[in-house]
């Protein structure tokens, strides 16, 4: 278990960037998809948390009050500490924590944190599978060509998460679901760990059983007392054995310990713009740097559009100045974009209507959205051509 719980045995310690997980390789890794789990840290508390200062640092349980029958719906991590869970009695909760703070649940503050977040995921991929308010799958293996590539992708997005919410997010980067959504809680709060293809094998056989989605306690029980106490021991024992002792879970067992899971990521729906922004670590002054980074944007922009053979009638330039103050320039058009040219001739135009330069830059986004396919033939031939040198 050594390689699980000391990812720095695997040499981790001097990955700059990467807080969990397997070493990469120089060469890039074979793993067919690449999968983010993104999985909120404590969600409705940290909320809670956030809009009420006063309840920093203390232990904050969402759910129904002590004496009224409640539950437990969520807790923070400082509650967690007295060993409190979700779905346990609030009465018991407050037996094992009587200095804990109880508030009801406001879960139309949730969801519209929710909402914000999902929106983050989809400027990202349109493969965005939401599970609940606080977790979710995105397949980004189109935008991102290898398991670098996806891990830089989740660490941009975890900032932006931080960023635009001020919550923290785990996340999980691997080539399937399975390995992904276990990925995601090796390292929580604010954690991040990835599982290379080339290790997904190993990185199962290491887990317990109990870490397996699936595999509760009962099943667990029954596994131990047969031997099976890691992946290793369930990877051992052949498949028909294991239908017979399970069912038609055994199937699930065989090919999870083998760290196989051909699910695929079901988005909820259509994708409806596509962005990429940056915030900088000093304010840009200089008005040719703050053109520079708009082009670099709306390059992000148009390759991600490419790949989904899209593209777009509104334009969008979002500045934000070091003052925080925050303003947004659009151009609706009343055809499809024909390429990166004419997106860059619009946000030219837009960038010229901010203050940009004259007050200095804290952080630059571009979206295209209105998407659609593009309007003709020859559009839908050219896309967004010479994206890496037409200006």
């Amino acid at each position: 278990m050594g390689f699980v719980s000391k990812p720095a045995d695997f040499g981790l310690g001097g990955r700059r960037g990467f807080a969990g997980g397997f070493p990469f390789s120089g060469a890039a890794d074979g793993g067919d998809r690449r999968i983010v789990h993104f999985d909120m840290d404590a969600f409705f508390a940290a909320v809670e948390q956030r809009d009420f200062p006063e309840y920093a640092g203390k232990p904050v349980i969402v759910g129904g009050l002590p004496d009224k029958r409640g539950v437990v719906a969520t807790c923070s991590y400082e509650a967690r500490r007295y060993g409190i869970r979700s779905a346990m009695s609030s009465a018991r909760a407050a037996r094992l924590c009587p200095a804990a703070v109880f508030v009801r649940p406001r879960f139309e503050v949730y969801r519209r944190v929710s909402a914000q977040i999902r929106a983050i995921f989809e400027q990202y991929t349109g493969l965005v599978e939401m599970l609940s308010l606080d977790e979710a799958y995105l397949d980004v293996s189109e935008t991102a060509a290898d398991i670098r590539a996806a891990s830089a992708l989740a660490r941009e997005i975890k900032r932006r998460v931080l960023e635009t919410t001020r919550l923290t997010v785990s996340a999980g980067v691997a080539c399937n679901k399975f390995l992904a959504k276990i990925a995601s809680d090796m390292d929580k709060p604010d954690g991040f760990y990835v599982v290379p293809a080339r290790h997904s094998e190993q990185f199962a056989g290491s887990l317990p059983v109990g870490k397996f989605h699936g595999i509760g306690k009962v099943t667990r029980a029954k596994m131990e007392k047969l031997g099976i106490v890691t992946g290793a021991d369930l990877r051992r024992r052949p498949l028909d054995e294991l239908v017979g002792l399970f069912g038609s879970a055994g199937y699930y067992y065989y090919q999870a310990a083998r760290g196989v899971d051909g699910r695929a990521v079901v988005a909820g729906r259509p994708r409806k713009s596509v962005g990429s922004e940056t915030t900088f670590e000093n304010d840009l002054r200089d008005a040719g740097e703050i053109a520079g980074e708009v082009r670099r944007r709306a390059l992000e922009v148009a390759r991600i559009l490419t790949s989904r053979k899209l593209s777009g009638r509104t334009v969008t330039l979002k500045v934000k100045y070091a003052d925080f103050t925050q303003i947004t320039r659009s151009r609706t058009l009343d055809h499809p974009l024909t390429g990166l040219n004419e997106m860059l001739r619009l946000l030219s135009g837009l960038l010229q209507k901010t203050e940009a330069g004259a007050r200095p830059v804290r952080l630059l986004g571009v979206t295209v959205s209105g998407l659609c396919a593009p309007g003709t033939p020859r559009q839908a031939a050219l896309a967004f051509p010479g994206m890496a040198g037409t200006a």
